[in-house]
C-alpha cells in the first residue's frame, strides 16, 4: 500500500496528465497569461455548470468574499452573520471592511449555521448573511432565503468547501449551492473538490448590476482602462489556472462521485463504533465530501490523532479554535448568542483522509486503525 496522504493530488494529475500539460502548453505558446481566452472559457464553462447567469473568475477564495462584500456596498460599521465555525477567511474579510462580523453557531449534525438563531441577531445594522457551506454539504438554504428576504438582506454563500453540490427545495426543485443567494463564491485552492496547481477563485450571481460592480471592482473598480469608478482591488485568475481548471471541470461529477464512494465506505465501516458520530447526509442536500469529519463522543480526539499518525495515517483538524476564540476577533466580533456547539466541535472533530484516489484497501486500513483505537 502506497504512502497515505490526505489529499493526494499526484495520482489525481497523472490519470489527466496529458490533457493538463497540453493546456498548459498551449497558454506558454499563446503567451497570454493575463486574461487570456481560457479565463473567458472556463467561466463560461463554469457558469454553465452551475446553472447561473454570470461568473466573475477572481484570484481566490477570500478575495471572492471581499469582492462580494463591496459588491454590496458593505461598510465600516454595517454588521454581517456568519457562523462561529469555520475558516477564517469568511469573518475576516468581513473585518478587512471594518465591518462587524456577528457569530451565531452551528448544528451539531450538519457543521452548519444554525438557522435558528439568525433571526435572533437581526439588528439595524445588519446588512448581509454569509452561510458557509462546510465540508461538502449545504446550508439550510430555504430558511434562510425566507429570513432574508423578510429582512431585506443580503446573502452571500461561502461554497468554498462545497461546488457541486445541491439543495433541495420543500417544492422539489433543486439547485447547486453558491447560485441560491445574491452571490455566491467559491476558492479553487489546490485541495478542494475542484482545485487548481495554485490559487483561484470565482464569484457567481444571476443580477446582472451586481455582475458588472464586481467584475469592475476586482479590475481596479475600472470598466474602461483608466477610467475608476469604483475603488477596487487587482484580483485575476491567471490564465493558466484557468485552463487546468477547463480540464479539471469536465471531471468534477466524477470526482464527487469517488468522494461520495469513499464516504460511503467510511460510513459502512464506521457506522457502528459508538465512540464517534459519522457525517450525517441531510435528505434535503446532497454531500460532496470535500471533508470526511467524524465527531468524537469523548475528550480523546487529539489521542487518536497521534495513534493514527503513529500509523501512517494523517489528519487534519478543522477547525480547532471557532472564530470568537481567535485572538484577532476577541475585540471585533460580536457574539450575542451561546456557541457552545462551535467550541465543542472545536474540540472533537477529526478529518480523515478524503481524496478522489482512495481504494477500498486503504479505507480497510484507516478504519480498522480507528476501531483498534477504541478496543484498547
Amino acid at each position: 500500500m502506497y504512502k497515505i496522504v490526505l489529499v493526494d493530488l499526484v495520482s489525481q494529475y497523472k490519470r489527466i496528465e496529458q490533457e493538463i500539460n497540453q493546456a498548459i502548453l498551449g497558454v506558454l505558446n499563446h503567451g497570454r497569461f493575463i486574461n487570456g481566452p481560457e479565463v473567458s472559457q472556463f467561466s463560461e464553462n463554469l457558469a454553465r455548470y452551475l446553472d447561473v447567469n454570470y461568473v466573475v473568475p477572481v484570484a481566490n477564495g477570500t478575495e471572492a468574499i471581499l469582492v462580494a462584500l463591496k459588491g454590496l456596498g458593505i461598510q465600516p460599521g454595517d454588521e454581517v452573520i456568519v457562523p462561529a465555525f469555520t475558516y477564517i477567511a469568511t469573518a475576516e474579510v468581513i473585518a478587512f471592511l471594518g465591518a462587524i462580523p456577528v457569530l451565531v453557531d452551528v448544528d451539531l449534525d450538519s457543521f452548519n449555521i444554525d438557522v435558528g438563531q439568525i433571526e435572533s441577531v437581526i439588528t439595524s445594522k445588519t446588512k448581509a448573511i454569509i452561510p458557509v457551506h462546510l465540508y461538502g454539504q449545504a446550508a439550510n438554504m430555504q430558511q434562510i432565503m425566507e429570513i432574508a428576504r423578510k429582512y431585506n438582506l443580503a446573502v452571500i454563500e461561502d461554497n468554498a468547501q462545497s461546488l457541486g453540490a445541491e439543495y433541495i427545495f420543500s417544492d422539489g426543485h433543486r439547485q447547486r449551492t453558491g447560485t441560491i443567494g445574491d452571490i455566491g463564491t467559491t476558492s479553487f485552492f489546490p485541495t478542494k473538490n475542484l482545485g487548481g496547481y495554485g490559487d483561484g477563485g470565482a464569484i457567481f450571481t444571476n443580477n446582472e448590476d451586481l455582475y458588472v460592480k464586481m467584475r469592475m471592482i476586482a479590475n481596479h473598480g475600472q470598466n474602461k482602462k483608466y477610467y475608476h469608478k469604483y475603488v477596487g482591488l487587482n484580483s485575476r485568475l491567471d490564465t493558466i489556472q484557468a485552463a487546468i481548471l477547463n480540464v479539471k471541470l469536465k471531471y468534477i461529477d466524477e470526482y464527487i462521485s469517488k468522494r461520495q464512494q469513499a464516504a460511503k465506505m467510511y460510513n459502512e465501516r464506521l457506522a457502528d463504533i459508538e465512540h464517534i458520530s459519522i457525517p450525517i447526509v441531510l435528505n434535503d442536500r446532497t454531500h460532496v465530501f470535500h471533508q470526511y469529519t467524524i465527531t468524537l463522543k469523548s475528550d480523546n480526539r487529539d489521542a487518536l490523532k497521534q495513534y493514527l499518525a503513529d500509523r501512517g495515517i494523517p489528519t487534519q483538524i478543522y477547525y480547532p479554535l471557532p472564530i470568537h476564540k481567535q485572538e484577532a476577533y476577541q475585540q471585533i466580533a460580536k457574539t450575542p448568542v451561546s456557541l457552545e456547539n462551535s467550541e465543542y466541535l472545536s474540540h472533537h472533530v477529526l478529518s480523515l483522509p478524503m481524496h478522489t484516489e482512495l481504494t477500498e484497501e486503504i479505507i480497510d486500513y484507516i478504519t480498522e486503525a480507528i476501531r483498534s483505537f477504541f478496543k484498547k
